[in-house]
């Protein structure tokens, strides 16, 4: 979920073109998750292969990201979640929670023969465990594509990367990258994508969208840090945020008051916990601050073996490596300079 700052941020739609010949950071768990939720059969069960392995996230993803590497020379860096922050601990349980629910709901109306609304749960259970993770970056690591792993949230290592202007923008469909100091934050990379709303039963068209943190706080008359505190009022994956103050009430209190500090126990209905360490989170993230962006030649025979025992068919098999190979024969061997 992340910071809930959709009410406030104005992105910019843009076309991928946009996005073409620069180098990209991807959430790649908030990647997998997409494809856990959506790649699935009509009643909503997921992809396997004959022994079992669920398969649903490594299509999805592969596609996807060939086609972007193919057609729009967008150059993808994945990057990995790592240990989660102490803090965050409850809001993933309460996650776990929720999944393991829509499961159980997911199996009664696959009973009832309902299944428009078992795709609907289906899509709400997905989880991503350390086997699907690791076969993922099996994955691209036999395509070539760099691969960072974070030592906490994967958001924040990206914005450093971003903020050293490594890559040149964090494709998320969270808004945290922006509290971690992310210049530019990407969402929606995709093409001719569609989101399912389980709640509305209901599929949205996608259309790719730019967001600059420093248009941000320029349009909300704010500094980083008061971005920050917008969000530790409102909720993160931190914090509960207060009662009854959502985006909106937040960003006017901050804009009142200033910090948190200075606002009144009584326009907040109590005492907020823990924000001078959110805000370290968000300020001074866990990151690495050496790494390598080195995109590689694919290890195309054992990619295509990888492929294979995971029953993927042949025609998406050659779809994907001849993608690879129109991508690194097109980008040959530039400096990173001309990728950003």
């Amino acid at each position: 979920m992340g910071a809930r700052l959709s009410t406030l941020v104005k992105a910019k739609k843009i076309k991928l073109s946009t996005l073409s010949n620069k180098i990209i950071a991807f959430d790649a768990n908030n990647l997998l998750y997409q494809f856990l939720a959506l790649v699935r059969m009509p009643d909503g069960t997921l992809l396997k292969d004959n022994s079992g392995r669920i398969t649903s996230h490594l299509l999805g993803a592969s596609l996807r990201i060939t086609k972007l590497m193919a057609e729009y020379s967008i150059k993808p860096v994945m990057v990995f979640d790592g240990i989660p922050n102490v803090l965050k601990l409850k809001t993933l349980e309460e996650r776990k929670a929720q999944r393991a629910k829509a499961l159980k709901e997911w199996k009664e109306e696959i009973e009832k023969g309902d299944l428009r609304k078992a795709f609907s749960k289906a899509v709400v259970s997905a989880t991503l465990d350390k086997d699907l993770v690791e076969d993922a970056v099996n994955m691209f690591k036999l395509m070539g594509v760099p691969i960072i792993f974070a030592p906490e949230d994967a958001e924040a290592q990206a914005s450093y990367m971003c903020s050293r202007n490594d890559v040149w923008a964090v494709a998320t469909q969270d808004y945290d990258a922006l509290l971690y100091g992310a210049p530019r934050i990407v969402r929606y990379v995709t093409i001719q994508g569609t989101e399912f709303l389980p709640s509305k039963m209901m599929i949205k068209p996608l259309v790719p969208e730019l967001v600059s943190l420093e248009e941000t706080l320029k349009h909300l008359k704010l500094s980083r840090e008061q971005l920050i505190d917008v969000a530790i009022l409102s909720g993160t994956d931190f914090n509960k945020g207060v009662p009854k103050i959502g985006p909106k009430k937040a960003y006017n209190l901050i804009k009142e008051y200033g910090c948190i500090e200075k606002i009144p126990n009584s326009k907040v209905r109590g005492k907020i916990n823990n924000f001078e360490v959110i805000r370290k989170i968000f300020l001074q993230p866990k990151i690495v601050t050496e790494y390598s962006i080195a995109f590689k030649e694919p290890e195309v025979d054992e990619l295509i073996e990888f492929f294979r025992q995971r029953n993927f068919s042949e025609r998406n098999i050659d779809k994907i490596v001849e993608r690879l190979t129109k991508f690194y024969r097109h980008i040959g061997s530039p400096s990173l300079k001309d990728w950003l």
